[in-house]
């Protein structure tokens, strides 16, 4: 059996984790894309590090080299939809953690359906009631490809899509009932005024 592998991190802290605007910058981010702590949004930081630095170190290759490793570090980006195919090695170096973070399911199903919120979208995966294509996937940080988001959907036992659309007409409901108040109360104002 051997010995017990210990993994490595996946991560790296920020070098200044007290700077003031840094932590306020960080709880945005944690808040706009539901995650659940900051470390998920450090292995965010650190794999757009990786891809930057395989950019940085493309660029200072030869050409006759860089012309043939090129295109497969922009084949997989451009699959995952962070680049455009027709993108360079500029553009890579300018991509945002943000870009990186709106390729995940979690925020794909949260865009894709409507959740309120971004939590809301993060239990719907992490309970099973997401699938890509015929399979489950219960990992909120899974990184969606492009192909694979248009095969989004939920599983076939999920109770969510009822859920959501319930609590979708009350609100169609209550705008209707209002514009009836509306038209009631203006009706009542001409009937007072004509007399």
């Amino acid at each position: 059996m051997g010995d017990p592998k210990y993994p490595r991190r996946m991560w790296r802290k920020p070098k200044r984790p007290l700077n003031y605007e840094l932590k306020m910058d960080e709880l945005k981010t944690l808040g706009t894309f539901g995650l659940r702590s900051k470390r998920e949004l450090w292995k965010a930081h650190t794999e757009l590090s990786r891809v930057r630095h395989q950019a940085r170190s493309l660029l200072a290759l030869r050409q006759e080299i860089r012309l043939e490793k090129e295109p497969i570090l922009m084949k997989s980006l451009s699959r995952i939809g962070l680049v455009s195919n027709e993108s360079t090695l500029d553009d890579v170096l300018n991509l945002q953690v943000n870009d990186l973070l709106s390729r995940r399911l979690q925020t794909i199903v949260t865009r894709k359906f409507g959740f309120k919120t971004p939590y809301q979208a993060r239990q719907a995966v992490i309970h099973g009631h997401i699938m890509i294509g015929d399979r489950k996937v219960d990992i909120p940080s899974y990184i969606v490809t492009l192909e694979e988001e248009k095969n989004i959907h939920f599983s076939p036992e999920s109770n969510i899509p009822s859920m959501l659309e319930s609590t979708k007409k009350p609100e169609t409901t209550q705008v209707n009932s209002d514009i009836d108040a509306g038209k009631e109360s203006e009706e009542a104002v001409e009937s007072s005024s004509t007399k």
